[in-house]
């Protein structure tokens, strides 16, 4: 009955709390937390840490991932094109892989981690989160809520998972080899972890996506998906296309998103489209507020018990430093103010894509004692991370749409130009 109670309550809160926290220097992430290490360390019991439940947290974090990246994919009135995303191919190409790179190396050099475990640590935390980024993302389709700084967040958001988990792959192959892997390891990492599982990606998630928009808008005599009207026709789309993805040997993330691109590029001004965001919405906030408060409980059961000082400086520089400034590099060669280009690169926030990965991998090999140290470097990033950033993104946001919108003209002023010369 207790659980049953603790469920009634969270779905409630759901509803309710954006607008309780909507004016408040607190973000519901922020809430989450502090609501899962409160009841956990009041209530005795078993704390959920995540290296003793390794592959439940893969999958927990797996599920809101895969909704969220739908939503994101819907929520995009921007038609796919390299001009129109050019800030978001920037970040990919340029700011991703450098952050992977510098990443690994504060985890091997500054913190003594093996080459693997350092891989596993910048790959983990390279992507910006598409679940825990919501508060920097667009709006609901053809809102008109998708100024640069948003747009370009929330396509990074929708790719870049899928672009990180080659990498993860590698840090496994590391893990495996014990050591520097063989040329012909080298060999099967490229051509299968990231040509074949990159392309499979794209293309299983683009002919489902057009397959189900031919099925939602296009099939005669008022029997399309879109006559429903049910909004969780969304989970439908997202599971299909993830486990199309997964059974062709592809990176399911990216396939999930570019089948949301494909059914919005289909009729990108169907009212249904928003009655699928609202549903992945409810959806993704209700699963958030799950891992949170799980998170919240490990914290308050010891996650970061294995860190010390210089782990804490090495997570404020990974936020402070590796990311801006990755960032900032990156969009050098590109249009807009540098205020925008500089929000851009500060909110990259961590979140629980990179739980996933750790999840992902350390299921799938037995890492020792670094285990324990990963994940303790991973969930005080991301707790940094929902601090920072939630007590940034509102203040900062405004300030741009103020700087966006175009003064007032003073009625004195107006009166005095259309009067008779």
């Amino acid at each position: 009955m207790l659980l049953l109670a603790g469920a009634g309550a969270l779905i409630l809160l759901v509803a309710w709390l954006p607008l309780i926290l909507k004016e408040l220097p607190l973000s519901l992430p922020m809430f989450c937390i502090g609501a899962g290490a409160l009841a956990f360390w009041a209530v005795p019991g078993e704390a959920p840490l995540p290296w003793n439940h390794p592959q439940i947290t893969e999958r927990l974090t797996e599920i809101v991932v895969i909704v969220a990246l739908t939503g994101a994919g819907l929520k995009l009135d921007r038609p796919l094109g390299w001009r129109r995303w050019n800030m978001t191919w920037l970040l990919l190409a340029v700011a991703m892989p450098l952050s992977i790179l510098a990443i690994a190396w504060i985890g091997h050099a500054w913190l003594a981690l093996s080459i693997a475990a350092a891989l596993l640590l910048g790959a983990a935390l390279a992507p910006t989160d598409p679940v825990l980024a919501g508060d920097v993302q667009v709006g609901p389709p053809g809102s008109g809520e998708e100024d640069d700084v948003r747009f370009h967040l929330t396509a990074e958001a929708g790719l870049n998972d899928a672009l990180a988990f080659p990498f993860v792959h590698l840090a496994i192959l590391f893990a495996v080899a014990g050591g520097w892997p063989s040329a012909g390891e080298w060999g099967e990492w490229f051509t299968v972890k990231v040509l074949w599982k990159l392309a499979a990606g794209v293309a299983v998630g683009w002919a489902v996506g057009r397959l189900l928009a031919w099925v939602i808008f296009r099939v005669p005599n008022r029997a399309g998906l879109a006559q429903t009207r049910e909004g969780f026709v969304a989970l439908g789309i997202t599971f299909l296309a993830y486990a199309a993805a997964e059974m062709a040997q592809g990176y399911g993330f990216l396939a999930v998103f570019v089948a949301a691109l494909g059914i919005r590029a289909a009729e990108r001004g169907h009212e249904f489209h928003t009655r699928l965001h609202e549903f992945t919405d409810q959806t993704e906030r209700l699963l958030m507020m799950v891992v949170l408060v799980l998170f919240g409980g490990a914290l308050a059961g010891g996650l970061l018990e294995p860190l010390g000082w210089p782990d804490a400086a090495a997570v404020a520089a990974i936020l402070l430093l590796v990311r801006p400034l990755a960032g900032m590099l990156s969009l050098l060669p590109a249009p807009g103010s540098a205020a925008e280009r500089a929000a851009i690169a500060f909110f990259g926030i961590r979140g629980l894509g990179s739980l996933y990965y750790a999840g992902y991998a350390l299921s799938h090999h037995d890492w020792g004692a670094e285990a324990q140290r990963v994940w303790a470097i991973l969930g005080l990033t991301v707790l940094v991370s929902v601090m920072i950033h939630g007590l940034t993104v509102t203040p900062v946001m405004r300030w741009l749409d103020r700087r966006r919108r175009p003064a007032p003209v003073q009625p004195e002023l107006f009166a005095e130009l259309s009067a008779p010369s």
